[in-house]
């Protein structure tokens, strides 16, 4: 798993764009209606924090996991800058490991699409459904296979912040899976600029394949929504949204 040191360094200023209250807000809604048996929620995935800061606002007893520790480490000062309860551990999905379950569970942002093996992500499933309590809840998004091959595929995208010049390359490598190479160009104070790069891949699944791996993980999926809404995704959706439940608790 790639620790994104300098993305974590940059992830906030290049995700200006997402709005993470209205997220937290959307994902909030969606819980709302599960009947959780609690308030504890784990952000998976949690990057910087941002998303699980909103979830804590929205009253949720907030544990957030992510395998950089660069990216914690944001997390960490936004806790404490704004004086919030929520626990921070550093882990990898497929080794998830809580100290009891949980009542709630989002993984956001694609985050699950970064896991390309799928022996990968079936452990990272089979890890939620273990801490998820059986009247609990699961709840995440993934990018569609539509939206690996004709939207972000073999194109080049380019973020200019005061903090950082970022070329965003992508490769279509055929069978959902994008290749992903970030040129980072860090203004110096002569006027220069410092570069630095990262890669990584993304790998899109398919409802049938994602449904046989959360059924053999224990899970069902009892609702599906597209593009962040409660209503069914259609043939070109970018974004499916996932509401999971365990199979003994249907």
């Amino acid at each position: 798993m790639n620790s994104y040191s300098r993305f974590a360094d940059y992830y906030d200023a290049l995700t200006r764009n997402v709005d993470y209250k209205k997220r937290a807000s959307y994902f909030h809604q969606i819980l709302s209606g599960q009947n959780l048996p609690g308030n504890i929620l784990l952000d998976l995935a949690c990057g910087t924090g941002s998303l699980s800061v909103e979830f804590s606002r929205l009253g949720y007893d907030v544990i957030g996991v992510d395998a950089s520790e660069d990216m914690l480490s944001q997390a960490l000062q936004k806790k404490s800058e704004l004086n919030l309860d929520i626990i921070f551990l550093c882990q990898t999905m497929q080794e998830l490991d809580l100290y009891g379950t949980v009542d709630g569970a989002v993984c956001a942002l694609d985050s699950l699409n970064h896991i390309t093996n799928p022996t990968g992500l079936q452990k990272a499933l089979d890890r939620v459904s273990l801490f998820l309590h059986p009247q609990g809840t699961f709840v995440f998004d993934v990018n569609t296979p539509y939206k690996q091959e004709e939207v972000l595929g073999d194109n080049v995208f380019v973020y200019d912040c005061d903090e950082v010049y970022c070329v965003w390359q992508n490769r279509y490598a055929g069978e959902g899976i994008t290749d992903i190479r970030l040129d980072f160009f860090e203004p110096q104070t002569d006027g220069s600029y410092r570069r630095f790069q990262e890669e990584f891949s993304e790998r899109a699944y398919s409802v049938e394949e994602l449904s046989r791996m959360l059924s053999k993980a224990g899970l069902q999926v009892t609702a599906l929504y597209g593009d962040d809404t409660v209503s069914p995704p259609g043939e070109n959706a970018q974004r499916l949204i996932f509401v999971i439940k365990k199979k003994s608790s249907l």
